[in-house]
């Protein structure tokens, strides 16, 4: 039980040692950073490596970097990439087995990581997560490599205090604030000449991580400025998606000429379910080498909108991009978003 008060204080340098800290804990920090024009997930090993003083700008079709007037470490929203390939790889060898004297062997593989420290997450992917947990975690069935990858994985949110102009969490109650599944929270605060992080801790694994870096509990003031921060964030809000009534909207329209018009658009390249947090979509791939003596298992993320994806003996069951985008939809908003479902 996490005891309080909740919010403690963290100056920069507290913040460093917090990166100090994980490193000799042992954890590989993964962290935004620039790559390519883009806020990228990567492995961190100094808090100079993370976006200081950058932003970006968010819009229909468009995503620009843009410098900030001040050195914010977490000055922006999420990018085009998410957490899910560091709990589940896009490509893994799932088993594999030889042929010996007495019979064939079977060599499951798990392809563990180690401790890894997800530092900058936000609320949104912290929803996206708690899909991901439901399916591999919660079912009649556990993914045994998502398991072990999730179990070793502390992770550190960020609350937002700023929103891009396709942001729409508020309107879903899925942020700007975190509210569970992490083990810390921060909220940065750039106010009156003052630089620094108000801290909350979700875990005992949290609480004790803070309680080995924070000096003091935040004083009400600097409470207040979070909380004023993250509020402001949640009003700035570009987009508000309504959701009452939403399953039963898309459903009584399936037929709705509206999805031949975006359907005309998209092109089916998949590139949205490759990086979306919550599709989970996946096959399997069998082969031998040419002795006949060693054979593999392998698990290859898959998406929804290749024929090869819904194929059954004879043909594609969605064999038009308009049934395949509507699928990818309606599975995210009809069922994910409405009814919790996989």
């Amino acid at each position: 039980m996490v005891k309080t008060p909740q919010n403690y204080y963290l100056s920069i340098d507290d913040f460093h040692l917090l990166f100090s800290r994980l490193t000799g804990l042992g954890y590989t920090i993964i962290a935004p950073k620039i790559v390519e024009g883009n806020f990228t997930y990567s492995p961190l090993t100094s808090p100079a490596e993370l976006p200081r003083g950058w932003t970006a700008r968010q819009e229909a079709g468009l995503f620009r970097l843009e410098k900030r007037a001040d050195e914010a470490f977490f000055g922006y929203t999420v990018g085009q990439h998410s957490w899910k390939p560091f709990l589940l790889p896009s490509e893994q060898t799932v088993w594999t087995a030889e042929r010996q004297q007495e019979g064939w062997h079977l060599y499951h593989t798990l392809a563990d990581s180690g401790p890894q420290a997800f530092l900058g997450v936000r609320a949104c992917d912290l929803a996206a997560l708690e899909v991901l947990d439901r399916v591999f975690l919660r079912g009649n069935f556990v993914e045994p490599t998502y398991a072990a990858r999730r179990s070793q994985t502390l992770v550190i949110a960020v609350n937002c205090t700023q929103a891009g102009g396709t942001c729409f969490c508020a309107s879903l109650g899925t942020g700007p604030r975190a509210v569970s599944g992490f083990d810390l929270a921060l909220t940065e605060v750039l106010q009156d000449g003052r630089h620094f992080f108000v801290a909350e801790a979700g875990s005992d694994r949290g609480a004790a991580l803070l309680a080995a870096v924070a000096p003091r509990p935040a004083s009400p003031e600097e409470a207040a400025a979070a909380t004023q921060a993250v509020a402001q964030a949640a009003r700035d809000m570009g987009r508000h998606l309504e959701t009452d009534g939403l399953q039963e909207l898309l459903y009584r329209n399936y037929e709705h000429p509206r999805w031949a018009d975006v359907a005309g658009r998209c092109l089916t390249c998949g590139n949205c379910a490759m990086i979306c947090p919550t599709c989970f979509c996946h096959t399997y791939e069998d082969s031998l080498d040419l002795e006949g003596r060693r054979t593999e298992r392998r698990r290859r993320q898959q998406v929804c909108f290749t024929l090869e994806f819904s194929y059954l003996h004879g043909g594609s069951v969605r064999a038009s991009s308009l049934s395949r985008y509507r699928q990818w939809l309606t599975h995210k908003l009809a069922h994910h978003l409405v009814s919790g479902g996989h």
